[in-house]
């Protein structure tokens, strides 16, 4: 059976979610509660639940930092943040990351069950354990957008050069435009900075290639556009949360 920590200050929302849903269908069993990260933090540290449930604005230690200190100490969970909609930018841009669903406040009907089935279907192991991966569900996806021709040609650059020594004002001469007007409409478009896709592209193509073994680190760090190995070893564990190492062992 799954087991699930609920992490809300709102009483009357993290009773409704303990009593309301019917837990024990979907093979899961909510295993602790409490009403602030702080608190949440060591519940989560001591119990090891397959999925965190959180809201993101809370009394003590906010959701953000909570999260930020249980993947440093190695927390492999699952999250679902429940963020209201003026925070839902703050939320997403900070914890895009590290959670594999956001839902706004108030929850509609079967929101929240199907953000738990949708986790589940992705847990690797069946006895309840987590992949040894991190979570790329939520990074930059650029597939069929309307995004302008000057931002479509910037992706495509960086698609095709990326283990090249590549920066916006690279991009920007090859497109013959300004670099201050690529930095505006690139970020206005994909809601992400140059640099910030870049780094996020090349490590989400560096986790596939370290699921070779035959592949050393600095091969890797090479193939995705890094000279410096301890650099990508650092931008690798900054975005997910482990070393390049560390997730090689776990593949």
């Amino acid at each position: 059976m799954y087991r699930i920590i609920v992490i809300e200050d709102e009483t009357t929302v993290r009773r409704g979610i303990v009593l309301t849903i019917n837990w024990e269908a979907m093979d899961c069993a909510i295993v602790g509660e409490a009403a602030n990260g702080e608190d949440g933090l060591k519940l989560a540290l001591r119990l090891v639940p397959d999925i965190i449930i959180t809201d993101v604005k809370m009394p003590r230690m906010d959701g953000v930092e909570m999260i930020s200190r249980l993947r440093t100490a190695g927390c492999r969970s699952r999250f679902i943040i429940l963020t209201a909609y003026s925070d839902f930018k703050y939320a997403q841009s900070a914890l895009r990351l590290s959670v594999s669903d956001y839902l706004l406040k108030p929850l509609k009907d079967g929101e929240l069950e199907a953000a738990v089935r949708h986790i589940l279907d992705l847990l690797a192991d069946p006895a309840g354990g987590v992949s040894a991966g991190p979570d790329t569900s939520l990074w930059p996806d650029t597939n069929n957008q309307p995004f302008s021709k000057y931002v479509k040609d910037a992706l495509h650059f960086i698609h095709h050069h990326y283990s090249e020594d590549i920066n916006i004002s690279t991009v920007a001469g090859v497109l013959g435009i300004s670099e201050g007007y690529l930095s505006r409409i690139f970020k206005k478009e994909t809601d992400y900075t140059f640099t910030n896709y870049l780094i996020y592209y090349r490590t989400k193509l560096a986790i596939k290639l370290l699921k070779d073994h035959r592949l050393k680190v600095y091969e890797v760090a090479y193939q995705v556009g890094y000279s410096d190995t301890a650099y990508f070893s650092a931008q690798f564990k900054k975005i997910t949360g482990i070393s390049p190492s560390e997730y090689q062992e776990r593949c």
